[in-house]
C-alpha cells in the first residue's frame, strides 16, 4: 500500500506511476509528453529558476513569487488533462 502525504508533486508522481502500472492503453509517444510535461515542471520548479521571481512585484495583487509557481501549476494540470483526455483509449 502506498502512502500519500499531502503535497502536489507526490500526488502527480503517485498519479504517473499509477497510469505506468496499468496495462498500457496509450501509445509510447503520448506517454513521452507526460515524461516531457514531468521534466519541464521539475526544471520550471527547480529553486534557481524559482528565486528569479522572488521579486517585489505584484501580478492582479497577488506576489510574482506566488503567481508564478501557481501558473506553472495550473498550467502543468491543463496540459496532463489535454494529453489524458485525447490519447488515453
Amino acid at each position: 500500500m502506498i502512502i500519500i502525504k499531502s503535497g502536489t508533486s507526490l500526488w502527480s508522481t503517485a498519479f504517473f506511476i499509477y497510469l505506468l502500472l496499468q496495462p498500457h492503453k496509450m501509445k509510447k509517444r503520448h506517454e513521452q509528453k507526460l515524461v516531457i510535461v514531468s521534466i519541464a515542471l521539475l526544471l520550471v520548479l527547480n529553486i534557481p529558476i524559482v528565486l528569479v521571481f522572488n521579486l517585489d512585484g505584484a501580478i492582479f495583487g497577488i506576489p510574482l513569487f506566488y503567481f508564478y509557481v501557481f501558473t506553472v501549476w495550473i498550467l502543468s494540470i491543463i496540459i496532463s488533462y489535454i494529453v489524458l483526455k485525447r490519447y488515453y483509449e
